[in-house]
């Protein structure tokens, strides 16, 4: 998780190919448009890959509420509800939906998903009750993936999340609302990734080695409130899933 920009596809299909090489069986999703994925794990043993596409997942969603609610609804009626799915909680809520369904087909396989569901989703899954009412309202159903994926999220024996992060002001500060937004809906993170990291790397050009310099703080922030327990990637000219190499600060 973390904000757009800083890293999450390639960091978590580096995850993802670490665990394929131990042996373990994964399924990497994503909800990154780019289809370069498939070119980076082509011919990789244990993986397995989807893409959750939001507006196809959204006009689904809409689709399946409105037809439902033709079967007994006037057309004053549908059109209240159509406007009511414009929302913008409406796509967070097919995306979770998509979301869940992979999770939930996935006994026996590690699921890493590069782009999980924004902190108001979750706010708003603090409770299966809160959820069922906003699906309610647009006239929808809480489908039984869905009803089992909070317990999931919040239980640290099933899930691990992992906020990226740039070691600037605005990533980090924004990675720090998100980790508020995740402990209040009961989901705990641990790890932390630091991605970009100037400092990490051997420059000698003036101008990136004040860059550097002014990461600094905000490395020794994540370090703080991450409790040490964090990676930091150095900036690659040629960033990729086959050359990350993690190092500690």
């Amino acid at each position: 998780m973390g904000k757009g920009g800083v890293g999450k596809t390639t960091i978590a299909a580096t995850i993802a190919l670490a665990l394929a090489k131990k042996g373990v069986k994964v399924h990497l999703t994503s909800t990154d448009p780019a289809d370069h994925l498939k070119y980076v794990f082509a011919g990789a043993k244990n993986i397995t890959l989807s893409r959750i596409d939001e507006k196809q997942e959204l006009l689904n969603y809409q689709n399946e509420v409105l037809s439902k609610a033709r079967e007994t609804m006037s057309e004053d009626d549908v059109a209240y509800v159509e406007e009511d799915l414009r929302s913008p909680c409406t796509q967070e809520i097919a995306v979770f939906r998509a979301f869940a369904e992979i999770v939930d087909k996935a006994e026996n396989e590690v699921v890493v998903i590069d782009t999980a569901p924004t902190g108001h989703t979750l706010l708003l899954l603090d409770s299966t009750l809160s959820y069922h009412r906003e699906v309610q309202r647009t006239k929808g159903e809480t489908p039984i993936s869905v009803q089992r994926l909070l317990p999931r999220l919040r239980d640290e024996k099933q899930t691990e999340v992992i906020i990226v992060t740039l070691p600037e002001a605005t990533p980090v500060f924004e990675a720090m609302r998100l980790q508020e937004d995740l402990s209040r809906a009961g989901i705990k993170n641990k790890w932390w990734v630091i991605n970009q990291s100037l400092s990490m790397t051997p420059t000698k050009s003036t101008m990136l080695m004040a860059r550097a310099e002014a990461e600094i703080p905000w490395i020794n922030k994540v370090k703080d409130i991450s409790g040490d327990n964090f990676v930091a990637i150095p900036w690659l000219q040629n960033a990729s899933v086959a050359n990350v190499a993690y190092s500690r600060i």
